[in-house]
């Protein structure tokens, strides 16, 4: 159960420009308050019976639970990816300065 409110979402990317792009429309969009871009990612996954191994970047997002359903759908909306990966991880417990930073920006209304 999440005890926050808040979550941190991972979302990988094909390379940094998507990335930046991806973390600036959440951000400016009050989606995200934050957006972290970790480079030199490797990924190995099995796609429609291949087995794929790929350079990537992982995006990680923190927010408000409320908005997951909007920051879901607009990823989905402008990431490349068939199936981009949008996994949502609780924040059981964090600095509370940091989370109200995170509260006061995210429009979770």
């Amino acid at each position: 159960m999440n005890e926050t409110g808040f979550q941190i979402i991972l979302c990988t990317a094909p390379n940094p420009e998507t990335a930046t792009q991806i973390a600036k429309i959440l951000v400016r969009e009050h989606l995200a308050a934050c957006c972290n871009i970790v480079p030199g990612l490797r990924s190995i996954y099995s796609w429609k019976g291949q087995i794929c191994e790929e350079e990537e970047v992982l995006l990680i997002i923190k927010t408000h639970t409320a908005v997951y359903q909007t920051v879901e759908k607009r990823i989905q909306e402008i990431h490349p990816y068939d199936v981009p990966e949008i996994l949502a991880i609780a924040v059981q417990d964090g600095q509370a300065d940091y989370l109200t930073w995170v509260g006061d920006y995210v429009k979770s209304d």
